[in-house]
């Protein structure tokens, strides 16, 4: 298997590294967040804005488009790059964790999982193989596997369960990834992880990932009603179990205290739509912690979002105009809120890099999360 990730530069002090994936639309370089495109678009953003603030890659998911337009739709424009134009790298998660939260409309089996749609309540059958041919018709550049997460409070028992089938379906989506391979498929294949917060089971689960040696491995399971404490401790033992010569990434991470958590613990990826959500509905990130748009005291407050942020929105807008944009339901709100959002995040990013790159990892998050955790923005 060729070599598509590099690691440049391990910080000292902590596992944090810096390092490039290599894949079919251009190289992407790590620690990277991914906005969230769940439908063929990071909501309220143009690609002109995402290239605008530098992302290289983002996710897209599997199971929204299958439901709608439909890869029909899709594979008639050529893949998903061309139907959305963004000519970019795009992560497709397999839509497990949305039929996750379909509990009531779903049936899970050794075969597959069959479930009504959230659109029209119609049913349909997804297997671990299907899910791998639909994301080499959208040309994804990295596949998820199809997976069966398990939430926050489980018995050990239900998560063994999840943790053998997501086993069983890894094994088919592996086969039925090579075949795709030797036609042409250019896209890599990443294994996910489960266990829920079992320590054996995530064991079992890393063992089970390695052995078929992916491209790269994704933890699962992880953020999905845990504590924060629990969290990190899970975080921390489960990238311990991880080949360190792959790309590692923990699916649905994107506050600045669990993104510089993972980084610290030597993930490379994460994905989230914190920032785009909170965007939308008036939040906004600045050093000094989050604040709500709507609040009164914003009213006569001609001050940028952050004083020190240099993103376009920023650069032009005050606190006062976002304000009244947010009070009157103006679609430009979302969008501004939702740029410097991620331009925020991909700034972190950018800074935690050079931290690593020059030793200092620990003391950057340190000094960063005091600022951030004063709430005095």
């Amino acid at each position: 298997m060729e070599n598509f990730f590099t690691i440049h530069h391990s910080d000292a002090f902590s596992a944090a590294r810096t390092g490039t994936l290599r894949l079919p639309h251009g190289k992407v370089s790590t620690p990277v967040f991914m906005p969230v495109g769940t439908n063929g678009t990071v909501k309220a953003q143009t690609w002109e804005d995402l290239e605008e603030i530098g992302f290289e890659i983002i996710l897209s998911n599997t199971y929204h488009l299958y439901l709608r337009p439909g890869t029909d739709v899709i594979s008639g424009a050529g893949g998903l790059h061309d139907f959305m134009h963004w000519q970019r790298n795009i992560l497709t998660d397999s839509g497990g964790f949305q039929v996750f939260s379909l509990a009531p409309f779903r049936k899970i089996t050794s075969e597959g999982i069959k479930f009504r749609s959230h659109i029209d309540g119609s049913w349909h059958f997804l297997s671990p193989e299907k899910i791998v041919e639909l994301q080499t018709i959208l040309n994804s550049d990295i596949q998820m596997q199809l997976d069966v997460c398990t939430p926050w409070g489980v018995s050990e028992r239900e998560a063994l369960g999840a943790l053998k089938t997501t086993a069983e379906w890894l094994e088919r989506a592996d086969k039925t990834w090579k075949n795709a391979q030797a036609q042409g498929c250019r896209g890599k294949l990443f294994a996910i992880m489960q266990g829920n917060f079992y320590r054996e089971l995530r064991r079992q689960s890393a063992d089970l990932a390695i052995r078929y040696d992916t491209p790269g491995i994704a933890i699962g399971g992880l953020s999905v009603g845990e504590s924060e404490e629990v969290f990190l401790d899970y975080l921390a033992f489960t990238a311990e179990l991880l080949p360190k010569e792959k790309p590692r990434y923990v699916m649905g991470v994107g506050t600045p205290e669990y993104i510089l958590a993972a980084i610290e613990n030597g993930i490379d990826m994460f994905d989230c739509v914190f920032p785009t959500r909170n965007g939308r509905n008036g939040h906004v990130f600045t050093r000094r912690g989050g604040f709500a748009l709507k609040k009164a005291d914003k009213r006569m407050d001609f001050r940028p979002i952050d004083e020190e942020c240099g993103c376009k929105v920023c650069r032009n807008y005050s606190r006062a105009y976002l304000r009244h944009l947010f009070k009157t339901g103006e679609i430009l709100c979302s969008m501004l809120a939702s740029y410097h959002n991620l331009y925020f995040l991909n700034k972190l990013v950018l800074d935690a890099r050079r931290a690593i790159e020059e030793d200092r990892f620990l003391s950057f998050k340190k000094q960063f999360l005091e600022r951030y955790r004063e709430d005095k923005p």
